[in-house]
């Protein structure tokens, strides 16, 4: 039996040398240590053997398989690293040759544009706060003084998505009053809250279902409306040029009282009247107000003591007016033809 034995392995060992292939050396393997393989065969003597020997038996039966599984590991790394050696060799790279060129991207616009107005903020001493996009009713519409069956709401039609308490936030306001609740009530608020909102609205040139909004919040003592007016002024000098000149005329919002729309001047025609501004030399850019008395009364402050202005841009409205773009759709349009306008040059409006 051991005769047996050393015959096989020096015919593996032999077999397992001529192979030239991991193909061939997968059957030869199967041959010899499958269930039914040759080695797995001579397991059937050991029933034949006396006691006495099945053990001395078994151990050398064991002892063949693990050489031989050694052989054919060692015979498919020698394989395998023939075929790369053969591969690099025929693959030899000219470094003579000029590189291929990788077109690099662009910051998306409007993530450009907010982070323009953020830096701006930042450096007047705000804060960027963000906010959940899935929100409550409460802090969406009626902690910010529009009570449900207020028909303020029917200008925002909404995406509810649980029992009408909870929906895509239709505006970032409720970061503000979030903010507020936060504070307790007795500090000073600087803030700013960017981000997405929605609304069921028809997509076209001028209006998304999406859209981005950028607010902000001052709570402090003695504020009023001078104040909302020269930083409304610095952003916009910052974004179109310092020649801008800005105006506020009277609105109505449910979260301010006075509330007023703030216009610019049209940095195209310098006031003087053309397509941009509908000849009317100014261009309506944001609505603002100071700050409510029932909402600052929800976030926690006294209005008796407190007061405060908000202010709110819709990014895609500045965008496409700085950069001259048509359709708001480009902005989230895959077409990377259309997104070259985004590779120009910044303009220049002075």
């Amino acid at each position: 039996m051991n005769d047996k034995i050393k015959t096989l392995k020096e015919e593996i060992a032999k077999n397992i040398q001529e192979v030239k292939d991991e193909v061939n050396l997968n059957v030869l393997k199967a041959k010899y240590l499958s269930k039914k393989g040759e080695i797995g065969e001579l397991s059937s003597y050991l029933k034949e053997l006396p006691y006495e020997e099945k053990k001395s038996f078994g151990m050398m039966l064991n002892e063949l398989k693990q050489e031989v599984t050694n052989l054919f590991e060692e015979k498919k790394k020698n394989i395998e690293e023939a075929i790369l050696n053969k591969k690099l060799a025929s693959e030899n790279i000219d470094i003579t040759l000029p590189a291929t060129k990788i077109e690099l991207g662009k910051p998306n616009i409007l993530e450009k544009l907010i982070e323009e107005i953020e830096s701006v903020l930042m450096s007047m001493g705000y804060d960027v706060v963000d906010g959940p996009e899935i929100e409550e009713d409460k802090f969406n519409f009626e902690m910010l003084n529009i009570p449900k069956g207020h028909p303020a709401r029917d200008a925002q039609d909404t995406f509810y998505v649980k029992d009408e308490e909870y929906l895509l936030r239709s505006q970032t306001s409720p970061v503000q009053v979030r903010t507020m609740l936060q504070a307790n009530g007795d500090k000073p608020i600087r803030m700013i809250c960017p981000g997405k909102t929605y609304r069921r609205d028809d997509d076209d040139a001028t209006h998304s279902h999406q859209f981005m909004q950028i607010e902000g919040l001052v709570v402090d003592k003695d504020i009023s409306l001078s104040d909302l007016k020269g930083t409304i002024d610095i952003v916009v000098k910052k974004l179109f040029g310092e020649s801008i000149e800005t105006r506020f005329r009277p609105s109505y919002y449910q979260f301010t009282e006075p509330s007023v729309e703030v216009d610019i001047s049209c940095f195209n025609c310098k006031g003087k009247g053309c397509n941009i501004c509908k000849q009317t030399g100014w261009i309506t850019v944001a609505g603002a107000g100071i700050v409510h008395p029932n909402v600052l009364r929800n976030g926690g402050y006294d209005p008796n003591v407190w007061s405060g202005f908000a202010f709110g841009f819709g990014a895609e409205r500045l965008a496409m007016l700085k950069y001259d773009i048509k359709d708001c759709r480009t902005f989230y349009n895959n077409d990377l033809r259309e997104n070259k306008i985004f590779d120009r040059e910044e303009p220049t409006n002075d």
